[in-house]
């Protein structure tokens, strides 16, 4: 196995807000050697598209946002019996398609799979890799992007050659994500949790 090194200053990575940085022309044995490089920093995310590796780190912001999604998803599942399983910021990869990557948050529904059923991202910056030509790749049914206080959904069509943007989610089509987003409020976590319950209760 090449031995693979970051000279990336420390610095750079904690004052920009989730800089990505990207490198160009590395083959898939360096990026699975660098996943094992990196694999104690969970604040690093690391995307891999066809010889293109990106490399970002995750602001506090972005752990709170993806987290309280996942709370709220959680909530749902549980208020109707839905059997949802968390996968979390696991690394999926898949060789024969050139791409990899870890989802902020990911489940699997009604049983584990090698691949998720359900991938979410949290949005702060724009630009860098197309991650859902990431996702096509991996065959992963739909993914949720969270950005400027919005979902917006991609469900991969049949033939699992490109994603479309349905009105509303095809694993959970009784969720109102516009509804759902009313309670990401990171700094009103607790409330919020327990406001979204009442809320699936009374309806």
């Amino acid at each position: 196995m090449p031995k693979i090194t970051l000279d990336i200053p420390q610095t750079t990575l904690e004052q920009v807000l989730e800089p990505r940085i990207p490198l160009h022309n590395i083959p898939w044995d360096h990026y699975e050697s660098l996943l094992t490089l990196v694999g104690n920093r969970p604040r690093l995310r690391l995307t891999y598209l066809a010889g293109t590796l990106e490399i970002m780190t995750i602001s506090p912001e972005h752990e709170m946002l993806k987290t309280i999604i996942a709370r709220l998803l959680y909530t749902y599942a549980d208020a109707r019996d839905i059997d949802l399983f968390s996968c979390g910021s696991a690394t999926f990869k898949k060789a024969a398609t050139d791409r990899g990557l870890e989802p902020d948050e990911s489940f699997c529904i009604g049983q584990r799979k090698e691949f998720p059923d359900l991938a979410i991202e949290v949005v702060l910056t724009s630009g860098g890799i197309d991650k859902l030509a990431v996702y096509q790749g991996l065959g992963i049914p739909e993914v949720w992007f969270w950005q400027d206080n919005h979902f917006r959904l991609y469900c991969l069509d049949p033939t699992g050659t490109a994603y479309n943007a349905p009105p509303h989610s095809i694993l959970f089509p009784e969720l109102d994500l516009n509804h759902l987003a009313l309670y990401i409020q990171p700094d009103n976590e607790p409330q919020a949790i327990r406001q979204f319950r009442q809320s699936l209760q009374s309806s």
